[in-house]
């Protein structure tokens, strides 16, 4: 049995966990994920948070994903950072720069265990602060230039992929190349503010061959977070990583007042497991929730196991088909095949809107959306976690003060 095919029925742990410390940031992006902006009064103290890293440390988690909002501005950030390496969990945050001044930059250069994401979604500012804000690609700029000064190598930079940045791949890469970085991109999902973009900032389907083929070419040097995993049904030639989603079987998201969702993408009580605040705290939610157990049984595939793609893609994304109003077990919104653009015409109507709001005074109104998936039938297979280190962490996201 393959690999990946074992992941299905999750393991012992996440390989992958991303933990949103705030949603306080000082930048408001229109697809912010997680439609960050203000501060939650409710999220996780300082001890809190350190009983959250004890407790990946009994559950040997290698390393976590953090961002927010942007996480540097908690009072505690660099602490919690300090701490989580003490005891042998690794970190990589994300952060849209504000706080890396020579200073931090020099400090994180001095770690082993401590890599940093400087988020950047234009290789010009005109690109980028279109959708990032006005001077956010300077302060990007800046905290990069700091941490090559400091000696800081093989930081990330990561990119979400739009309509208006797919034709600076080559300039982002040399970006990378200049500052002794490795360039991330990952792909845009409908989710948080992202769902009010989507249909304007998602790669066409031609763009969608231009990120595959420059991928192929030169995908060992850029990392992806598994995030293009839909684009394998364009050719012989499979991407690099997983090509199944990992929601609750490799991967979730611990967001700032400790609840814990399936996915990092769907901040939506619909994939909401539980808190870690709860009896048993983190570990009981990861091995014996009830959405988690159903999302690690075996799923049928709906139409898509006709398509003779289905084995290259399976389906795609779920974050993707529940914000756009399609059926879990269809063809994934962006299907390459075209297979879900009838039903996408449809969906608009039935489309759940998030229900998770930090930069509006006001609250989304949201629809119970039932999520469709198998009753449980076997027992959910326990494993050890593989030596492949996943580089999911889509934490793009940042919001307004």
């Amino acid at each position: 049995m393959k690999l990946v095919d074992h992941f299905e029925y999750g393991l012992d742990a996440p390989i992958c966990l991303t933990w949103e410390l705030t949603y306080a940031c000082n930048l408001a992006c229109t697809h912010c994920l997680s439609s960050s902006g203000r501060r939650d009064p409710r999220e996780l103290s300082t001890e809190e948070c350190k009983a959250v890293i004890d407790e990946l440390q009994r559950m040997q988690v290698f390393y976590v994903n953090i961002g927010g909002g942007e996480p540097t501005v908690r009072q505690d950030f660099w602490e919690l950072l300090d701490y989580a390496v003490d005891h042998g969990v690794g970190v990589k945050f994300s952060t849209n720069g504000v706080r890396i001044t020579p200073e931090r930059a020099e400090q994180l250069a001095a770690s082993d265990y401590v890599d940093v994401q400087i988020s950047l979604d234009g290789a010009t500012a005109e690109v980028n602060d279109a959708v990032r804000g006005a001077g956010s690609f300077a302060t990007a700029w800046r905290a990069m230039e700091n941490l090559a000064a400091a000696g800081k190598t093989g930081f990330k930079i990561s990119v979400v992929m739009t309509r208006q940045n797919v034709g600076q791949l080559d300039e982002f890469k040399a970006i990378a190349d200049r500052f002794g970085a490795q360039l991330r991109i990952t792909r845009l999902r409908p989710s948080g503010r992202g769902a009010d973009v989507w249909q304007d900032l998602h790669p066409t389907a031609d763009q969608q061959l231009v990120i595959y083929n420059w991928l192929i070419a030169n995908g060992e040097k850029v990392l992806t977070g598994d995030s293009f995993f839909h684009l394998n049904a364009l050719g012989s030639t499979p991407l690099p990583g997983l090509n199944l989603c990992g929601a609750g079987r490799v991967v979730c998201l611990i967001d700032p007042v400790g609840d814990v969702y399936a996915c990092p993408f769907a901040i939506h009580d619909e994939f909401l497991a539980g808190n870690v605040r709860d009896k048993g705290g983190f570990e009981t939610v990861w091995r014996g929730s009830e959405l988690f157990t159903r999302l690690r049984e075996p799923q049928t595939g709906g139409g898509c196991t006709s398509c003779s793609a289905f084995d290259s893609c399976r389906g795609g994304c779920m974050a993707a088909k529940f914000f756009t109003g399609l059926p879990l077990d269809g063809p994934d919104p962006e299907c390459v095949r075209g297979n879900a653009e009838l039903a996408l015409v449809g969906a608009g109507a039935n489309r759940p809107q998030p229900d998770k709001d930090h930069s509006r005074t006001g609250k989304r109104r949201s629809k119970s959306v039932a999520l469709g998936l198998p009753a449980p039938s076997r027992a959910t297979a326990v494993m050890v976690a593989p030596d492949r280190a996943c580089d999911t962490s889509p934490l793009a996201g940042f919001g307004g003060l």
